[in-house]
């Protein structure tokens, strides 16, 4: 790739993906292109091929875990079977919420709607016990809202909050309509339904709100719990979900719980019609094409995308997203291979050794809470490419060829929440995967203390044989110390080497933190970007995992007899490129905590003192940052 290095010292990010941003197309059934999207088409493109071959019985399989997600692919692009068939799969379901008349009766069905992924007023979760990480616990929060977020409820967004609310009332009364409900009477589930939606708004968190883990740790008695309402038994469910009555719930939304019975109480014909429309728009896109259209509608205009995915595609997220570890597992096997996992594992123990360096010769930190972060970077989980077994839930979701998508689809359901559920007050699992082999990611999860690279992120411009040490390591390698940052930063940092919520911090080295964790704040907060503001607390995890990846990768880097600097950081700045609709970024800015692309790109380089000696970068231009006011934490 040729770079105007002269216009790298005006903008890195512009400069290396310039160029392509004015050639660069957004697909119309995405809301952005670029780097890690790019990835995803090509995957996507091969692995639909694939799925083809086995569905057409070109190609066959001995493993009947992937028999049943090919049977799924199959009865998913069955468009023109659905259409004769009609609307009488959901209309079963809607049949069940339209005759409950009371709390009482929801009650009885309460936990069996649980099971299915029906509507309920509280969203139970089973992960790991934050201040026992061996063993599962039980979660309890709050349901989703209408509009992406809690703050496009304020004041400040309430032209947004108006115009959004109005695409989704007739996006809604589009698909009632289709499914024969009289005029008025649709208008009167929507309307009670935004009534209840706008009694949940006030008391959820934010996104911002919610991407402080040390708030998430909220242990009550299952008693306590049940006296937030009395309209519901919380005690009964809960029970009845887990086979007995539990010590604690860890609630995550103690707000919300304090407002609960004022939410349900008098208010059960709003609630009814709220689950009513959930149970809708959870199902209208499983049964014909029209139907799927109009209940995209209103996603598609929050991001911006001009047309839903086409049939195929349709198909195959649904097989894909049922048997995620299945389809993992296939793709590791088949496109990256034992060598390529190897060889990668062996760049995350290289990453992790540069990190164990950098804090041992740390000049902020005690001895002891040195030593703690040490201890738990030896205790640190990895994975790499595919899982080495894929857990018993995938031998026991069965397809049937004979039944509706909407049957199957709430059968899968049911297998995955009993398997969930039934995994409470067990021992974790530390090493079973949440996430797909073929997604292009990774994550650390800090109730574990692992971190995850799943094959599909692990080829080029992320990592490839064929590119020098030094790109892969501004690509790889930065996103795998960015991995292992997390496990140090503002949220990690509160978790031990067992991923149990415990303060190993002296009290100066946690003020010393936080203050550099509030420059980190600083630093990103309030810039102007597609005609909103970048939040520095709702990004400041993230951007503190980009600095410490970014610095550590450039050590590891420099260790390689081939290092070239320019190399490096013009890598960094190829991977994130990206071009997306002005919806999308808009909307990435009130939810994500992730900064901008750009931002990520060019912020994190003028943080380091090798990005201006690389381009000669001086005062005066535009990517130069005073000394002073460059931000380093790991």
């Amino acid at each position: 790739m040729t770079v105007n290095e002269q216009e790298i010292k005006k903008d890195l990010y512009d400069a290396v993906n310039g160029e392509w941003l004015k050639t660069a197309k957004i697909p119309d059934d995405k809301p952005a292109t670029g780097g890690f999207n790019d990835l995803v088409d090509e995957i996507d493109k091969q692995l639909m091929d694939d799925l083809d071959a086995y569905a057409e019985g070109k190609e066959k399989s001995d493993d009947p875990r992937f028999n049943e997600m090919v049977k799924l692919y199959r009865i998913a692009k069955k468009f023109d079977f659905r259409k004769k068939v009609g609307p009488r799969p959901l209309k079963r379901l809607l049949t069940g919420v339209e005759k409950l008349k009371s709390y009482d009766e929801y009650q009885g069905q309460w936990r069996n709607w649980i099971m299915a992924g029906m509507p309920s007023p509280v969203a139970f979760d089973i992960d790991a016990d934050m201040k026992n990480a061996t063993v599962y616990a039980l979660f309890a929060a709050a349901p989703s809202l209408i509009l992406p977020d809690k703050s496009y409820y304020e004041e400040e967004k309430k032209e947004q909050h108006d115009q959004l609310l109005e695409l989704w009332s007739s996006m809604v009364a589009a698909l009632m309509d289709k499914l024969g409900y009289d005029k008025d009477e649709a208008a009167k589930h929507i309307e009670n339904a935004k009534k209840f939606d706008a009694l949940l708004a006030p008391n959820v968190k934010s996104a911002e709100e919610a991407a402080d883990y040390s708030k998430m740790y909220n242990p009550q008695t299952v008693d306590e719990l049940a006296s937030s309402t009395d309209q519901l038994d919380l005690a009964d469910v809960i029970k009845r979900l887990v086979g007995t009555t539990p010590e604690k719930v860890i609630v995550t939304e103690p707000e919300y719980f304090k407002a609960l019975d004022g939410i349900l109480k008098d208010h059960f014909e709003l609630f009814k019609s709220w689950a009513l429309i959930n149970v809708i728009r959870a199902n209208a896109s499983y049964l014909d094409d029209e139907m799927r259209e109009i209940n995209g509608r209103y996603s598609r205009a929050l991001s911006g995308s001009k047309k839903p995915v086409n049939q195929r595609k349709f198909a195959y997220y649904l097989a894909r997203d049922v048997f995620s570890q299945v389809m993992g597992d296939y793709y590791g096997k088949k496109y990256f291979g034992p060598q390529a996992k190897d060889d990668v594992h062996h760049m995350v123990e290289q990453m992790i050794k540069v990190y164990k360096d950098r804090l041992a010769n740390n000049d902020w930190l005690s001895k002891a809470t040195r030593d703690k972060a040490i201890l738990k970077l030896d205790k640190l989980g990895i994975q790499v490419g595919y899982p080495d077994k894929i857990p018993a839930l995938y031998d026991k979701i069965k397809i049937d060829e004979g039944e509706s998508l909407i049957a199957n689809l709430n059968q899968a359901n049911i297998v995955a929440n009993r398997e969930m559920f039934g995994r409470w007050n067990k021992p974790v699992d530390r090493m079973r995967w949440e996430m797909s082999a073929a997604t292009v990611n990774a994550y650390y999860h800090p109730f574990k203390n692992i971190i995850v690279f799943p094959a599909a992120i692990l080829q080029a411009p992320f990592y490839s044989l064929k590119q020098s040490s030094s790109e892969n390591y501004g690509g790889i390698g930065a996103v795998i110390a960015h991995e292992i940052s997390h496990a140090f930063d503002n949220n990690g940092a509160l978790f031990d080497e067992l991923g149990n919520l415990n303060n190993w911090w002296t009290d100066e080295d946690s003020a010393h933190f936080k203050q550099l964790a509030q420059k980190m704040i600083k630093e990103f907060d309030g810039i102007e970007f597609a005609g909103q503001k970048v939040n520095g607390k709702l990004t400041v995890s993230e951007n503190i995992a980009d600095a410490g990846g970014l610095s550590c990768a450039l050590e590891a880097a420099k260790q390689e007899d081939d290092f070239n600097a320019k190399e490096f950081f013009i890598n960094w700045a190829t991977i994130w490129r990206m071009k997306a609709t002005k919806q999308y970024e808009q909307l990435l800015l009130s939810i994500d905590v992730h900064a901008p692309q750009k931002l990520r790109a060019n912020i994190q380089a003028e943080n380091l003192d090798d990005f201006y000696t690389a381009f000669n970068i001086q005062s005066g231009d535009p990517m130069f940052k005073k000394p002073e006011d460059r931000v380093n934490i790991w």
